[in-house]
C-alpha cells in the first residue's frame, strides 16, 4: 500500500528483503488472514496506516528463518496477532517478517499455521473478552450471557467459545437469515439487534449475567442497563461509534463491571493464555 497525492494506491510488488522494517527475528509467512482493519489499510477508507509504503496484514502464522532472540530458534513455528504490524510496521500480506522477539507468541502445538490464520485476530480477541468475564467473576452458573453483532468475526467466535465452554449464549443480529447459523454455533437464543440500537433507559430490565460488546454506542449503553446486579461486560468494538450514551446507574446501583478489551498491545501472557 502507497500514498501519494492523487490518494492510495495497492498493488502486488516484489520487494527486497532489505525494505522489510527491523526486527530481531525473520519469519517466513505461511498464512495470513484478513481483517476489518486490513481492509481499511487497503482500500484507504480510513487512515490506519501510519507509514508508507507499507504490507498489511496484521496477523501472521509461520517459521522462524533467522533470530537473534534467545527465545526462539530458527523452525520454531511462531504466530503474531497486532502490535502495530500491517500499520507501522510491516504485515502479513507477505512471504516473510521481521518483527520484534516479544510480538510473537510460540504456535500452540494443537494449532496448525492454518487454523491458526483461521481463528486470527478475530477468534483471539473473542477468547480475550471470554477471560476478562471469567476475571470478573463471571461463569456458566451465572446465567445467560448476551453476544452483540454475533454473525461478525468476533461475535461468532464469541458464541462458538462460549456454547463449548457451557454457557447459555443469547445471540443479537440484524440478520434473520442467519439465525439458522447462530444456533448451529451454539446459540440458544436470538434477539434483533433493535432492540438494542436505540436510545433506552439508564435502568432497564436484568437479563444477562455478562455480554461481550463489538459495537458500542447505544448498543453497549443498552447491554450495560440491562446487566444484572454483579454482571459484567466485555467491551472490544466500536461497529455503531464509538460513543457511549450512558449513565454511571449500572455501575453505582447494580455494581456492573464494564471491562475494555484491546488485543493489540496486549501482553504476551495474556496472548499465550488465550491462544491455548
Amino acid at each position: 500500500v502507497n500514498k501519494d497525492e492523487n490518494g492510495y494506491k495497492t498493488s502486488i510488488t516484489e520487494l527486497a528483503e532489505e525494505s522489510l522494517s527491523q526486527g530481531n527475528v525473520s519469519v517466513k509467512v505461511l498464512y495470513s488472514t484478513l481483517n476489518y482493519k486490513d481492509a481499511l489499510a487497503i482500500t484507504g477508507k480510513a487512515p490506519v496506516v501510519r507509514s508508507f509504503p507499507m504490507i498489511p496484514g496484521v496477523d501472521f502464522s509461520g517459521i522462524v528463518e533467522h533470530s537473534e532472540s534467545e527465545e526462539f530458534k530458527v523452525g520454531d513455528k511462531v504466530l503474531l496477532n497486532g502490535f502495530g504490524v500491517g500499520e507501522k510496521h510491516m504485515g502479513g500480506l507477505s512471504q516473510k517478517a521481521k518483527v520484534n522477539s516479544d510480538w510473537l507468541i510460540p504456535l500452540p502445538e494443537a494449532i496448525s499455521p492454518l487454523q491458526a490464520m483461521s481463528i486470527g485476530t478475530a477468534g483471539y480477541t473473542a477468547m480475550l473478552c471470554i477471560q476478562a468475564l471469567e476475571k470478573s467473576g463471571i461463569s456458566p452458573q451465572s446465567g445467560k450471557i448476551l453476544v452483540t453483532g454475533a454473525t461478525g468475526g468476533v461475535g461468532s467466535f464469541a458464541v462458538k467459545l462460549l456454547a463449548l465452554m457451557g454457557y447459555s449464549v443469547v445471540a443479537s443480529t440484524g440478520s434473520s437469515k442467519q439465525h439458522d447459523y447462530l444456533y448451529d454455533l451454539g446459540a440458544t437464543e436470538i434477539i434483533d439487534r433493535e432492540e438494542l440500537s436505540t436510545p433506552g433507559k439508564p435502568l432497564m430490565k436484568e437479563k444477562w449475567a455478562g455480554a461481550i460488546d463489538s459495537i458500542g454506542s447505544h448498543t453497549l449503553a443498552n447491554v450495560c442497563a440491562s446487566i444484572q446486579y454483579g454482571g459484567a461486560v466485555a467491551a472490544c468494538g466500536l461497529a455503531q461509534g464509538m460513543d457511549l450514551p450512558a449513565t454511571v446507574a449500572p455501575f453505582i446501583l447494580r455494581g456492573v463491571s464494564l471491562l475494555g478489551v484491546d488485543s493489540v498491545m496486549r501482553p504476551r501472557a495474556d496472548r499465550v493464555a488465550a491462544w491455548k
